[in-house]
């Protein structure tokens, strides 16, 4: 790795939520299909293809990268569902999407590390944290509260924060707003390349990849700086541009 590659010095970190601070597959996978089934009302025979639309490939038990399960928001996953579910009005059935995941997500929510020691070391070497996730912003506070990371994230936003979905720029630039940082002192770390994409969208100084999540290295190189096994390799990473 090249230092000259990156001369800003970073000082802050946005990070996606789901298969970056948590395990994707793990956490999501279970969610997704109680909440086919509630869309579904019940009848099971309808799951596996709202699942397979959504990009779950059952076989092997992944989510493709860059599918509407992988990096979509609810109104998305709620259109593309529409298609075989005509009972439900797009706007009902993302609220109970949304009522959903806030339920579920804090409790089935499997963190790739011991995210309490992971972000206060961060904290503790001057770092700014926030995180940004197309998930909602009530599923992002009930999880951050679940995992006792209030005092530690000094920024969230979710889909419907008002500051724009991924990949536009506008969650970076509330996070640098809200912390009083330039993008080029940002780091944006994600598992998908709508994360990496959001990065560059606002000038972002460092993306990094993860493969926590749906992406493989081939599809988060060509969109990263930098790609790294997990969000554990990070604090040496960031010490090793300083």
């Amino acid at each position: 790795m090249d230092k000259r590659q990156f001369p800003m010095q970073i000082k802050g970190v946005l990070f996606d939520k789901d298969g970056t601070l948590f395990d994707f597959h793990r956490t999501w996978i279970p969610i997704l299909e109680s909440a086919a089934l509630t869309a579904a009302r019940g009848d099971v025979s309808l799951v596996p293809g709202l699942m397979a639309a959504g990009g779950y490939d059952p076989a092997t038990g992944r989510v493709a990268s860059g599918s509407v399960i992988a990096a979509g928001n609810t109104p998305e996953l709620a259109l593309l569902w529409l298609q075989s579910l005509p009972h439900w009005e797009a706007a009902d059935l993302t609220m109970r999407l949304d009522e959903i995941f806030a339920s579920e997500a804090p409790h089935r929510s499997e963190p790739v590390t011991d995210l309490v020691a992971f972000l206060t070391a961060l904290r503790g070497d001057g770092f700014r944290v926030g995180i940004a996730t197309n998930d909602s912003a009530a599923s992002a506070l009930a999880t951050i509260g679940q995992f006792g990371l209030s005092g530690l994230v000094e920024f969230y936003c979710g889909y419907d924060s008002g500051y724009g979905t991924k990949p536009a720029p506008g969650m970076v630039h509330a996070f640098c707003d809200a912390v009083d940082l330039e993008p080029a002192d940002v780091a944006v770390v994600g598992d998908n390349f709508h994360d990496l994409e959001m990065g560059m969208a606002a000038g972002a100084g460092l993306r990094v990849g993860v493969l926590t999540g749906t992406s493989a290295h081939e599809d988060l190189a060509p969109h990263a700086d930098l790609v790294i096994g997990s969000i554990v390799e990070l604090p040496a990473l960031l010490a090793g541009l300083r």
